[in-house]
């Protein structure tokens, strides 16, 4: 199976503590396997540890999640060089890639030097639902704001741009994101965008945002634009998924 159409969900969000098992798929995860369309079997998710360094432990408490969530849960790692020589043929057989945080800057630029923004394009386009957290949501936008060079937040302008837009972040619980992705959308820097508390998704269909959903109660998202030399935000209350907390 696949998404209707080309599918994007880019959060703040997504994994969460377990109840037995040190993390679980939480709503968000699942809203994008359900926008999959898949049924009838145990739906397939991909994920991308690239933006952490690839770790294997975290790779494990995910595989351990996946068998708790009921989902078939594979990895494309990188290091210490990438683990197939068909990533196309690899993602295109899931039904969800899910990216996580950590360093956009050095996803994005091991994903270019091993040709998976191309890839990634192919499989969007396919109908694989694209998702991920922090830096996982970030590089599917023009940009966004990002720690990838020291704890003092800077501007990142060379996403891979399947959405036309920029990208914060967290929020709500990081107190440089709010003040910088407004100025710089005000000063030109990024284009306007959409912004996510934590707990909070953006769901797009093609490159229109279809809504928002959270997995958090009381989180929202927002649409900041450009007015004249200043940037307007405006709230945008998501849907509560089921199991939200």
């Amino acid at each position: 199976m696949a998404a209707d159409q080309p599918t994007i969900v880019a959060t703040s969000g997504g994994i969460r503590r377990g109840t037995r098992t040190d993390v679980e798929f939480a709503p968000l995860v699942h809203h994008a396997i359900e926008l999959s369309g898949v049924s009838g079997r145990r739906p397939r998710l991909c994920h991308l540890g690239t933006a952490g360094g690839d770790q294997r432990w975290r790779n494990a408490l995910l595989d351990e999640a996946g068998r708790v969530g009921g989902i078939e849960v594979v990895h494309l790692n990188l290091f210490p060089m990438p683990g197939t020589d068909d990533p196309l043929g690899l993602l295109l057989d899931q039904d969800v890639v899910w990216v996580g945080g950590g360093s956009v800057a050095n996803l994005l630029s091991l994903w270019r030097l091993h040709g998976l923004d191309d890839v990634f394009a192919e499989v969007w386009r396919a109908g694989v639902v694209l998702g991920g957290v922090s830096a996982g949501s970030i590089c599917w936008h023009v940009g966004g704001t990002t720690d990838s060079f020291g704890p003092d937040l800077v501007a990142v302008t060379n996403g891979l741009a399947l959405l036309p837009y920029a990208n914060g972040v967290h929020y709500d619980s990081e107190p440089q994101r709010r003040p910088l992705f407004q100025r710089l959308v005000a000063d030109g820097t990024l284009p306007d965008g959409f912004a996510t508390d934590d707990g909070v998704g953006l769901v797009y269909r093609g490159t229109e945002l279809a809504g928002a959903v959270t997995e958090v109660r009381g989180k929202a998202a927002y649409a900041v634009r450009r007015q004249g030399d200043a940037a307007v935000e405006d709230r945008i209350e998501p849907l509560v998924l089921p199991g939200a907390a």
